[in-house]
């Protein structure tokens, strides 16, 4: 398959740094994520709610549509268990709102990913959740490349090598039969969020190609570039939609660190675009 990056070259081209990170703070750029509430007991009904406000205080609420949607809301446990993605409403009266259940106990991260119309750019905002109930941590003490959700088979080939664009590649198969008719979902066939274990510092990135392009297939592979900031272990996990249900398969994999070679041209590609560091994130 002849992969095709979708406009994103010039970010996957400069070099990411452990200072520049997204989803560490609760508040960027002078916007804030305030008012957070969700339901207190794994198993309890309600809802998640929360206001980004801005330096005065005020709600902000002019945001820029990003792949489909005025918000992403990512929530998973510290353990990097539990995790979806999800879409909040924004009320009249600024509040964002979502129906959530906790399905289990524990430390929940919440990360708000949204396009400020003022900023024009994308920020990740992070919280924590303290949802009471029995915990049972389930940690990822191991990388796992391949993943079963569903009936759905999904093999990663790829290595991430730290501070340089790497290639990943999954291939989604059902009963050993490639899926060659994967559905559009938030504009595009696939869409990948990288968690750093630890800090869970947040990466989103972007697959090559998108729908109509006339070069990129739906399926069986889907293609990211990526940009480790540090060597270490990153979840990953991949939001796809097939039969017209959305699924998101969970990854974990282990990023290495450059060699001098990787360093010096991962260097060289930097100064040619002019680019300072970045998370290599959703933008």
């Amino acid at each position: 398959m002849d992969h095709q990056h979708s406009g994103h070259g010039d970010h996957a081209a400069a070099a990411a740094s452990a200072d520049d990170l997204r989803g560490l703070a609760v508040s960027h750029r002078g916007i804030t994520l305030s008012g957070l509430a969700a339901p207190a007991r794994a198993g309890e009904a309600g809802e998640i709610s929360f206001t980004l406000t801005d330096a005065s205080g005020a709600a902000v609420t002019e945001v820029e549509i990003s792949h489909d949607r005025p918000l992403h809301l990512i929530v998973v446990r510290t353990d990097g268990a539990h995790f979806r993605h999800v879409h909040p409403e924004l009320g009249d009266d600024g509040t964002w709102r979502i129906p959530y259940t906790f399905d289990a106990a524990g430390a929940h991260r919440v990360f708000a990913d949204v396009t400020p119309s003022a900023l024009g750019e994308t920020i990740t905002l992070t919280s924590t959740i303290e949802v009471a109930g029995e915990f049972r941590p389930e940690p990822r003490v191991a990388d796992l490349t391949t993943s079963t959700v569903e009936g759905l088979d999904v093999d990663l080939s790829g290595a991430l090598v730290a501070g340089t664009p790497s290639e990943l590649v999954f291939t989604v198969t059902r009963d050993g039969e490639p899926v060659t008719a994967l559905e559009p979902y938030l504009g595009a066939y696939g869409h990948l969020i990288a968690l750093r274990q630890g800090d869970l510092a947040y990466l989103h990135v972007h697959p090559m190609g998108e729908p109509g392009d006339g070069v990129t297939e739906p399926g069986p592979e889907i293609a990211f570039m990526a940009i480790a900031p540090t060597a270490g272990r990153y979840l990953l996990y991949l939001d796809l939609k097939e039969g017209g249900v959305v699924r998101s398969i969970p990854f974990v994999v282990t990023a290495t660190a450059p060699t001098a070679d990787e360093g010096a041209a991962d260097a060289a590609r930097a100064g040619a675009h002019g680019a300072g560091p970045h998370g290599g994130g959703h933008r």
